[in-house]
C-alpha cells in the first residue's frame, strides 16, 4: 500500500492510524484495554524514533469498533494521556481485522 508509521513535516510528527499488530501476526490481546495499550506501545516508540514524547502530543484519534468498548480504550489513554490532555476525536467505525477492537492515530509537536 505504501505508507509510513510515522511523518516529520513542519515540527510536527503525524503517526498513522495504529492498530494493535503483534509480531509474526500473533493475535492480539482479545480485551479493549490491552489492544489500546498495544497501539500506544507502537504509537509511543514512533514518537521515540521521531525525537517527541507523550507529553509532545497535540491530538489523538481513536477509531472504536462498538461504544461499549470505548470506557476500556478510554483507561489505556487516561494513563498516558490523563495530565498532557491532548484533544481527541472518538469515532465508531468498522476496522480492516476483525479481531480488532481499536485504531489510534496521533499528532505531536516536536520540543
Amino acid at each position: 500500500m505504501g505508507y509510513s508509521r510515522a511523518v516529520v513535516a513542519g515540527g510536527h510528527v503525524y503517526v498513522s492510524g495504529t492498530a494493535p499488530g503483534m509480531p509474526d501476526d500473533a493475535d492480539p490481546p482479545t480485551d479493549a484495554y490491552g489492544q489500546a495499550q498495544r497501539c500506544f506501545e507502537i504509537i509511543l516508540a514512533a514518537l521515540d524514533q521521531a525525537g517527541a514524547r507523550a507529553e509532545d502530543v497535540v491530538r489523538t484519534r481513536i477509531y472504536v469498533t462498538s461504544a461499549e468498548v470505548f470506557p476500556e480504550v478510554a483507561r489505556a489513554h487516561s494513563e498516558i494521556f490523563g495530565e498532557i490532555r491532548p484533544v481527541n476525536t472518538t469515532v465508531i467505525a468498522q476496522l480492516m481485522d476483525p479481531r480488532w477492537h481499536v485504531e489510534i492515530d496521533v499528532e505531536a509537536v516536536l520540543p
